[in-house]
C-alpha cells in the first residue's frame, strides 16, 4: 500500500497535468473585456487550462451565474454587483480581490463635432445620448450617480429627454458612439482606448466624480474547482497580469485613477439607483 505522503504527491501530480479536467468558467462584466481576453490565453498557455470567458452587463451575467449548473469566477466591472453577489451566496467573499479601476467620463465622437465641453452640455437640445441600463451595467450606476449628483431637477429633465437609448452592456455604450449612433455617451474613460480612431474621452469635472469604480473578482460558490479559481485569481493579480490590463490602459493601481482625475477619491461602494431611474 502506498504511504499517506505518496498517495498525496500522487494526487497532486496528476491534477497538475495539463488536461486532466482543467477548466475554468469566468462569469465577466463586459467593461473587462479587452484585458480579460488576453490574460485568459496567456494562462491556458502556461497553464493547460481551459478557460470559457462569458460576457455581458455585470448584472446579467451575475443571474446567468446564479442559474448556471457551473461556475468559477465572478468578474464583475463594480463593487455593488459583487456586494449583491455575496449577499446571495454566489461568491466566497473572503476570495474577493481588486483588479483594475475605473474612471467615468463623458464618451464623444472622435473630434468632438458638437463641442462637448462638460456634463451640463449634455443637456442641449438635440444632444443624443445613450447610458448603460442601471439595472444590470455598473457603468448605468456611475451615471445616474453622476447626474444626480452634479445636476437640477430641471436640468434631469432636460437631460433624460435627449436619452436616445439604454443600452444593456459597457460594449453597446462604446459601439453606439463609435458608429455615431449618438453624440455621447457617460462612459468609462478607458473607453477612448477600445477605439481611439472613432471616439474620445473629455473629462469630467474633479468634483463631479462622487467615487472611482473598481473591477472585483471572486470565486464563484458553485466552483469544482477552488484552487485552480483562485491560481486564475492569482495570475490576475500578477505583474504579468497587471501588464496586460496597463497595455489596454486600465489603471491598475488606485494611484493611477486619482492622478486620472485630478485628486483622491473614494474607492468602490454602492450607490442605490433612484426608483424613477428603474424600468
Amino acid at each position: 500500500m502506498l504511504s499517506k505522503f505518496l498517495l498525496s504527491l500522487l494526487i497532486l501530480t496528476t491534477i497538475s497535468l495539463p488536461g486532466y479536467g482543467k477548466d475554468l468558467i469566468v462569469f465577466s462584466g463586459a467593461a473587462g473585456r479587452p484585458p480579460l481576453e488576453e490574460v485568459a490565453k496567456i494562462f491556458e498557455r502556461v497553464t493547460g487550462v481551459k478557460v470559457r470567458l462569458i460576457f455581458s452587463g455585470s448584472g446579467v451575467v451575475l443571474s446567468q451565474m446564479a442559474l448556471s449548473p457551473k461556475s468559477d469566477v465572478y468578474f464583475p466591472a463594480s463593487s455593488e454587483f459583487m456586494e449583491i453577489a455575496k449577499r446571495k451566496g454566489l461568491v466566497f467573499p473572503e476570495t474577493e480581490r481588486r483588479v483594475a479601476f475605473l474612471v467615468p467620463a463623458i464618451v464623444v465622437q472622435k473630434g468632438n463635432p458638437k463641442g462637448i465641453r462638460g456634463l451640463r452640455d449634455l443637456i442641449r437640445p438635440g444632444i443624443r445620448l445613450v447610458l448603460a441600463n442601471p439595472e444590470v451595467v455598473a457603468l448605468g450606476v456611475y451615471a445616474v450617480e453622476i447626474i444626480e449628483s452634479n445636476l437640477s431637477d430641471s436640468e434631469k429633465a432636460l437631460l433624460k429627454k435627449n436619452i436616445v437609448t439604454y443600452m444593456e452592456t459597457c460594449e453597446k455604450v462604446a459601439t453606439a458612439v463609435s458608429l455615431k449612433m449618438v453624440d455621447a455617451a457617460i462612459g468609462w474613460e478607458v473607453f477612448q482606448h477600445w477605439d481611439p480612431n472613432r471616439i474620445e474621452s473629455i473629462p469630467l469635472r474633479k468634483e463631479e466624480i462622487k467615487r472611482i469604480g473598481y473591477m472585483p473578482v471572486a470565486i464563484s460558490t458553485r466552483t469544482t474547482n477552488k484552487q485552480l479559481g483562485l491560481r486564475f485569481i492569482d495570475f490576475l493579480l500578477s505583474d504579468q497580469g497587471k501588464r496586460v490590463f496597463r497595455k489596454f490602459n486600465y489603471f491598475a493601481t488606485p494611484e493611477e485613477a486619482f492622478a486620472w482625475v485630478g485628486e483622491k477619491k473614494p474607492i468602490g461602494g454602492v450607490y442605490v439607483v433612484p426608483g424613477e431611474w428603474v424600468k
